[in-house]
């Protein structure tokens, strides 16, 4: 992607924190953690991702295009990992079965394949489309697809999918966190956070390999990770719950830093995950955001930042 990354801050005056009762606030945030662990084992094992930066930005072009809510893009580029993963899956196991036959059947395997990526952006169309449940777009950015095969695709992803595609995305996690931060007196505004929390997002989805590659490596402490270390950081890329509070920590760093602490006691209170796993998330998601240095400081800010975030997780636990 070429130039610099400009994420732009959506107009948030919309959406209304505390008007929920604290009785539904909390079974809606128990039953996103049940769903977010869920996630996480079934995350165990597997080894791709397809959450590529070209990949989202095309969901999030397609769906600023389209004039779609911020999370239709979010819960499109999850529906589109699923089934693509779910596709590679089959063809892998269908290529297990064929190498031990002739060649025609190796060919064949190699069709489907080509299949799936000569499809791809009609696939890409459909998750949006899915996810927004609109039904009549379907001519998108020079490709065009006729309302049968759209349908089709549409079927084809559900199929795959088992029809299971109200998927639970980041944004949810972080605005839920958000609801209970304001009812817990945190003394950053909701509001204020959220703007920055979707902006952070985009940058985490569209840079989504590099920071949690810098995210692996802090966590074992080696610049250069095994395959089997990879493998095992898999459920870490699924975890929403540790995303959602890493993007709020960083925010909150950003909007007033001497509420930081506080910030990060009241997520690791909420959450129960440790203040320490919180700062290194925000301190990679702060050296792809705000970089290495800031003009007139001796000092790298993401540094500065971890040893606040540490400082709090001392002071907090």
């Amino acid at each position: 992607m070429e130039g610099p990354l400009r994420p732009r801050l959506v107009n948030c005056s919309d959406f209304q924190f505390g008007v929920v009762a604290t009785e539904t606030i909390e079974n809606a945030l128990l039953h996103l953690a049940q769903q977010n662990e869920q996630a996480v084992k079934e995350a165990a094992g597997r080894t791709g991702s397809f959450r590529e930066t070209r990949i989202v930005e095309f969901v999030f072009l397609l769906s600023e295009q389209w004039c779609l809510e911020k999370s239709v893009s979010y819960q499109a580029v999850e529906i589109l990992e699923r089934f693509i993963v779910k596709k590679a899956e089959n063809i892998c196991q269908q290529a297990t079965l064929q190498l031990r036959s002739n060649e025609t059947e190796v060919q064949n395997w190699r069709a489907l394949k080509e299949q799936l990526f000569n499809k791809f952006i009609l696939r890409l169309v459909s998750c949006v489309q899915l996810a927004s449940k609109l039904s009549f777009h379907y001519k998108a950015l020079g490709y065009a697809h006729t309302k049968e095969e759209l349908l089709e695709s549409e079927l084809d992803i559900l199929k795959s999918l088992n029809f299971q595609i109200n998927l639970p995305t980041p944004l949810a996690h972080v605005e839920m966190l958000l609801e209970v931060l304001g009812y817990n007196g945190c003394l950053v505004p909701a509001t204020q956070l959220h703007a920055t929390c979707l902006t952070l997002l985009d940058l985490v989805y569209l840079l989504h390999e590099p920071i949690y590659e810098s995210l692996l490596r802090a966590s074992i402490e080696n610049s250069t990770p095994s395959q089997l270390q990879g493998e095992k950081f898999i459920s870490v890329k699924e975890d929403f719950m540790l995303l959602a509070v890493g993007i709020i920590a960083a925010s909150a760093f950003i909007q007033n830093h001497e509420c930081w602490s506080q910030v990060i006691g009241h997520l690791q209170s909420i959450t129960g995950i440790a203040s320490e796993s919180i700062a290194d998330f925000s301190y990679a998601i702060l050296t792809h955001s705000v970089g290495a240095n800031t003009p007139g400081q001796q000092q790298p800010v993401p540094h500065r930042a971890a040893r606040a975030l540490r400082t709090a997780a001392s002071t907090n636990s």
